[in-house]
């Protein structure tokens, strides 16, 4: 069986944890997941399962949803709720500086990835420095916010949906938000609700093998090219397909009888493989 499972992660436990978990439970050869979520997250967790975990890259490159929370009382060492608190703020911000302020978080920005994160330096991640008491710096990241929506604010705390691209560190935007506001800051809370075409509320949410979606259904947003069977083993071989009508771009590429064989990317006419089944 190969395909993506939609799971759930709880608060609490790693995304490493739930993919040994299920890796077990179900019996499973290879599982993999497509994008960690810290232990105090929870929400949309998608596991690779055996041959899907070849197709991990273009997940990782999907933007994502998150439900965020953000205390403005005081910021800690990890720029979360499980942090030691660094320092507390003197004064808390007025309701219409906190909207304006996560209003302007909109577009194209550079953003510095927190202490505590799963980059590497070195070969070594950056929590394992940081626990040492080694804070190791990374260059500021280029990241979007497309969207920043229900925004709610209460006296010294705020929530919000945010649809962001690859890379955004929700933690580091809640550090952020604090500075431009002149206090300190951490994110209480965080749920990631969707990421690339998939999200909470559109699949079932489950351990089940039977729930496992097929490769192909998670690439529906790109369109399909069917090929003869000669085109068919030129591609499958690493081989460079002649496709005049199809403009550039990723395709979901079947062989003449509806078999999914992979991805494949057209460039000036040319439909070359990207990635095989």
């Amino acid at each position: 069986m190969d395909g993506f499972l939609l799971c759930e992660k709880t608060i609490g436990i790693s995304s490493n944890h739930l993919v040994q978990n299920v890796k077990k439970q179900l019996k499973l050869k290879k599982v993999g997941h497509l994008g960690t979520l810290d232990p105090m997250a929870e929400g949309l967790l998608i596991l690779a399962i055996n041959k899907a975990t070849k197709f991990s890259s273009y997940f990782l490159e999907a933007d994502k949803k998150y439900l965020a929370k953000i205390n403005f009382a005081f910021s800690t060492n990890t720029d979360d709720a499980l942090g030691e608190v660094l320092h507390k703020s003197k004064i808390i911000p007025k309701k219409k500086d906190i909207k304006l302020a996560i209003e302007s978080l909109q577009g194209v920005s550079f953003q510095k990835p927190p202490y505590f994160s799963s980059l590497k330096f070195k070969g070594k991640r950056l929590y394992k420095y940081a626990r040492e008491g080694i804070l190791i710096e990374k260059p500021k990241r280029k990241i979007e916010i497309f969207s920043i929506k229900n925004i709610e604010i209460t006296k010294g705390k705020c929530s919000f949906l945010v649809h962001c691209s690859k890379g955004t560190y929700i933690r580091s935007i809640a550090r952020d938000l604090g500075e431009s506001l002149g206090c300190h800051a951490h994110l209480s809370y965080l749920k990631r609700v969707s990421q690339g075409n998939f999200c909470l509320k559109n699949k079932t949410i489950t351990q089940n093998l039977k729930d496992i979606i097929p490769i192909e259904e998670a690439f529906l947003n790109y369109k399909k090219i069917k090929l003869n069977v000669s085109d068919t083993k030129i591609f499958v071989n690493g081989g460079r397909v002649l496709n005049k009508n199809k403009t550039d771009g990723l395709y979901r590429v079947y062989d003449s009888k509806l078999n999914f064989r992979g991805l494949g990317k057209v460039i000036d006419n040319e439909l070359k493989l990207k990635q095989l089944v």
